[in-house]
């Protein structure tokens, strides 16, 4: 009976094969991220590495094979489970409409013609060029995106300054009742504070 013996190929062994695949395709996925090549690369990797210590024979065959679907498996869950690429949606294209909104802090002063920000959720890199509507805005600060401006420039507010839609009708509705007399609330309100 012969016992099933693991070949040479291009005069190196099969696991070193395996061990140069992996390494590769790890290589090629801090060339090109994206998870595209990493699942396969580790269970590759950690295939060869478990046959060059099982060694060649039947139990080194089902010692990687048994060892590449466990490891493919434990990092496609890791890179799904911890989301390695951020954002949660880290595969899918984002347009710029899709920034406005975004939070971020600034990186390089902003001013109305050149800043840098680091948006919170900006995908792989979330560093963009930007501009501010008025005036100047330090270093630090955080801000959010009002116009994603179709290009590769985006426009940003500090986040105190930002007013959206519901804030200005709430502030308007505000002022109308205050200049109509104020409503029945703020007015008991009042009369409290000067009993007190």
């Amino acid at each position: 009976m012969e016992v099933l013996q693991l070949g040479e190929i291009f005069g190196l062994s099969v696991p070193v094969l395996l061990l140069l695949a992996g390494t590769g395709l790890i290589v090629a996925e801090a060339v090109a991220p994206g998870a595209q090549f990493v699942v396969l690369g580790v269970a590759l990797l950690v295939a060869g590495l478990v046959g060059l210590v099982f060694g060649a024979g039947l139990v080194g065959l089902l010692a990687m094979t048994l060892s590449m679907l466990v490891a493919g498996a434990a990092t496609f869950y890791a890179f799904r489970e911890y989301d390695v690429y951020g954002s949660g949606g880290s595969s899918r294209t984002r347009d710029s409409d899709s920034l406005k909104g975004t939070t971020g802090r600034v990186t390089e002063r902003v001013s109305t013609s050149d800043g840098e920000v680091k948006l919170d959720a900006g995908g792989f890199n979330p560093y963009y060029r930007a501009r501010s509507m008025e005036g100047e805005i330090p270093e630090g600060t955080e801000v959010m995106v009002v116009d994603p401006g179709g290009g590769n420039v985006i426009t940003v507010e500090p986040v105190d300054a930002v007013e959206d839609s519901i804030d200005r009708q709430l502030r308007r509705d505000r002022e109308q009742k205050g200049t109509t007399g104020g409503d029945s609330e703020s007015s008991e309100r009042d009369e409290e504070r000067e009993t007190a």
